[in-house]
């Protein structure tokens, strides 16, 4: 006699109690990312708006969840593991998807609304925000404005890795995994005492500065490679060499005392890096100039409203 069998649906993969396995959250990811660059635990804790405990407990529960060690503690300092450094990594990757999914959210409603976070280079911030913010703000009165001034470098690190929405910097930058807007030129001006025999030149040649004791801002500013391609300079003199900036508002105050000479961007004269002054300017004959534009990730959702940013800090 035939016998029957009834044959039972093979389970998926997805209905295996075996494979469901709990997944980290995005808040321990975080806690993971910003102790591998902060490796303190306080420090960590206060970039992440948390307390350390909290931090910690988010750190070991991570730990715990995946069943191996991710941080090497000890008493002088925080490491991570091989297999943490390759988490870290990936969990770059997952905070920077879960940014673009909240950004295309946050894009498909009210432009310019919400929390944006904007970073922005020294050479440019305190000559250029305190002028458009006000206008900024009575555009797009729901728009939460954080601002972060730092170096070029510091500022594209930090949006590849999500911490930034947008940067205003200058360009040319080297930043192939970012997409940019130029938005103005910003030429270059020579700023030297009255008395300077390069004050009676109508307008500054590169072979005027090739000998003069040119001071620029130390290594580390874009500005000071921009000023010297803007004058076609491979570098300045020996002393000009010796005694570097770290600000504007501090090579006006060497060339004030008659330490040398400098180029500055027009943007930071009209935003009164001179005042207070006897300091003069004479423009460069070939023009040189930097331009001024915004880099965001490339798969940023916020595109439009990056190039609305734009056209609202110059309009012109």
């Amino acid at each position: 006699m035939a016998r029957s069998f009834r044959l039972r649906p093979a389970r998926t993969v997805l209905e295996s109690p075996v494979m469901q396995t709990h997944l980290p959250t995005l808040r321990q990811l975080r806690y993971l990312v910003a102790l591998a660059e902060h490796h303190h635990f306080g420090r960590a804790a206060e970039a992440c708006f948390a307390t350390q405990s909290t931090l910690s407990a988010g750190l070991q529960e991570l730990e715990t969840l995946l069943g191996a060690t991710l941080v090497e503690r000890t008493k002088r300092k925080v490491l991570m593991t091989p297999l943490g450094e390759a988490v870290v990594a990936r969990a770059r990757d997952v905070l920077r998807g879960a940014e673009d999914i909240a950004d295309l959210v946050r894009a498909a409603g009210q432009p310019l609304a919400g929390e944006l976070r904007l970073g922005v280079i020294p050479t440019i911030a305190p000559f250029l925000l305190p002028r458009v913010l006000p206008e900024l703000r009575r555009s797009y009165p729901d728009l939460r404005l954080v601002l972060r001034e730092d170096l070029t470098a510091r500022l594209l690190e930090r949006l590849a890795n999500a911490e930034l929405d947008v940067a205003l910097l200058a360009l040319p930058y080297d930043a192939p995994d970012m997409e940019t807007l130029s938005l103005a030129e910003d030429p270059f001006v020579l700023a030297c005492p009255a008395g300077h025999p390069l004050a009676a030149r109508e307008t500054v040649t590169g072979a005027d500065l090739a000998d003069a004791d040119l001071l620029l801002l130390e290594e580390g500013h874009c500005l000071r490679d921009h000023a010297l391609a803007a004058c076609a300079l491979a570098a300045p003199s020996r002393r000009g060499e010796d005694i570097l900036g770290t600000s504007l508002g501090t090579l006006v105050q060497m060339v004030a005392s008659g330490l040398g000479v400098t180029l500055l961007p027009e943007l930071a004269v009209a935003g009164g890096v001179l005042r207070g002054t006897d300091l003069v300017t004479r423009p460069l004959a070939g023009g040189g100039a930097r331009r001024l534009g915004l880099a965001w990730r490339k798969s940023s959702a916020r595109k439009d409203e990056f190039r609305l940013l734009g056209r609202t800090l110059f309009p012109g």
